[in-house]
């Protein structure tokens, strides 16, 4: 691994996942790369089983959760990926209402995806970024 590279490891969310929740890169700015933010509680279990708009709040928690111990926060994100565990269209939509209810105006480009499985046990929602820090 390149000493350029710092891995974000956070107390505050689940030890129970085999991966670092961030990754800063000093370069001309400091990129921050974050694994996808699950709908996990500290215990590392799946929240709001069935429910995607409880999942998606958990998400978007535990993504301000490893924003914050970067020093971030969600108006440094520069782009967010969007992962919703169904194939209708209305529930992509309510997890992204969820989504944009927490970014409020930082509309930060983003993609939102209908896929067919997510990692986790009851898992629905899934939401992975990229920030800038200052």
């Amino acid at each position: 691994m390149s000493s350029a590279v710092k891995l974000i490891r956070n107390s505050r969310l689940t030890s129970a996942v085999d991966y670092a929740y961030a990754a800063v890169v000093d370069a001309p700015a400091r990129s921050l790369w974050l694994a996808g933010a699950c709908p996990l509680d500290a215990e590392g279990r799946t929240v709001a089983v069935g429910d995607y708009e409880g999942q998606a709040h958990q998400v978007m928690r535990n993504l301000i959760t490893t924003l914050e111990d970067a020093g971030a926060g969600l108006t440094d994100i520069a782009r967010t990926t969007v992962y919703v565990a169904s194939a209708d269209r209305a529930d992509l939509v309510a997890v992204w209402n969820v989504y944009r209810e927490y970014m409020g105006e930082h509309d930060a480009p983003s993609t939102l995806l209908g896929v067919s499985v997510l990692g986790y046990d009851d898992q629905l929602v899934e939401v992975e970024a990229v920030a800038v820090l200052p």
